[in-house]
């Protein structure tokens, strides 16, 4: 287990390492950063003297050693456009991405595999119905959907509001909408947007992985043992269908934060999607190499605990070590 543990987490640094060099690269080598923070009264010599100030006279070796010292660190430096650290800007950001990831990821659990495992097991309306929304879901792109359910609940009646957070409260440093009506009624269109493609997903595969383990030897030696059908659909044939959707299923939750910058721009969802969109705008390279790195963690952790997950469901994993 030890050394399983420690040879993924020595891949995760490799990985990070490798995303820190193309982050550098985008860094130091799109545009000038000394352009982009002064003004065009700057005379040579203040330029010259900021660039030896931001180490930009070092050899790469150096830069990039400095920059991932100080990206491990938390600091990504300074937002050309707001002048103001990167890691605050993410930091004021993060919590508004976090609870709509959060709350997409519930809803495309809690729904998707439900659905999944009913539409596997049952042949009648309901279940076509599901496989109907979830063409739909998987088909239609997301902005698309955003824009449709805007113009549903937000113009014609006027249910939900269609664009911003709402009210906020400060809790400890973590802004939150939950705990307000306008913050939760925010919530709802973005998350059920960011939540389809994923439910469907998630729901297709539950049911293709379902229908495989059913057809299984094991599964028809149960039922001639006369076992309760329950007891082997949710018992036998259930857990052996988690395996390989703990694996997409853990994929496609980090996605739902990479991707999330779609929903937020068609919401106007002040989180760091929203913000890496406008950075692209202005060519504010900081908070996008800063964006790079912090997606790239977030899928680093996520396939480490999957690893995990896997290696705990799959004892066959165990047993060839």
């Amino acid at each position: 287990m030890f050394s399983f543990i420690a040879q993924r987490v020595f891949q995760s640094v490799l990985v990070m390492l490798t995303v820190a060099l193309i982050a550098f690269t985008m860094f130091r080598y799109v545009g000038d950063p000394v352009a982009a923070m002064v003004g065009q009264d700057t005379t040579t010599a203040q330029r010259l003297e900021l660039r030896e100030q931001l180490g930009l006279n070092d050899s790469i070796f150096v830069q990039y050693g400095r920059f991932v010292t100080q990206a491990a660190q938390g600091d990504f430096g300074m937002s050309y456009r707001h002048r103001r650290p990167v890691s605050a800007l993410l930091a004021e950001r993060l919590p508004a991405t976090l609870e709509l990831s959060f709350v997409s990821a519930v809803m495309a659990l809690v729904l998707g595999i439900p659905m999944g495992i009913y539409t596997a097991l049952r042949r009648n309306i309901l279940s076509k119905s599901f496989m109907a929304v979830s063409l739909a879901g998987i088909s239609l792109p997301t902005f698309l959907i955003g824009i449709l359910l805007i113009l549903v609940f937000s113009v014609q009646l006027r249910w939900l509001p269609s664009f911003g957070r709402g009210e906020v409260v400060n809790l400890g440093g973590w802004s939150t909408g939950f705990l307000t009506k306008s913050g939760l009624a925010a919530l709802i269109l973005p998350a059920i947007t960011l939540a389809l493609f994923q439910m469907t997903l998630i729901m297709r595969l539950v049911r293709a992985e379902m229908l495989e383990v059913l057809r299984a030897d094991f599964i028809k030696f149960a039922r001639a043992r006369g076992l309760p059908e329950r007891l082997i659909n949710f018992r036998h044939a259930l857990k052996n269908t988690l395996v390989p959707v703990i694996t997409i299923t853990g994929l496609q939750l980090g996605s739902i934060i990479a991707f999330a910058i779609i929903t937020e721009t068609v919401f106007q969802w002040p989180g760091m999607g929203l913000l890496f969109i406008q950075s692209i705008a202005v060519v504010d390279i900081p908070v996008m190499a800063a964006y790079l790195l912090l997606i790239a963690l977030v899928f680093v952790i996520i396939n480490l605990i999957v690893d995990l997950l896997y290696f705990a469901v799959d004892p066959r994993l165990r047993v060839q070590r």
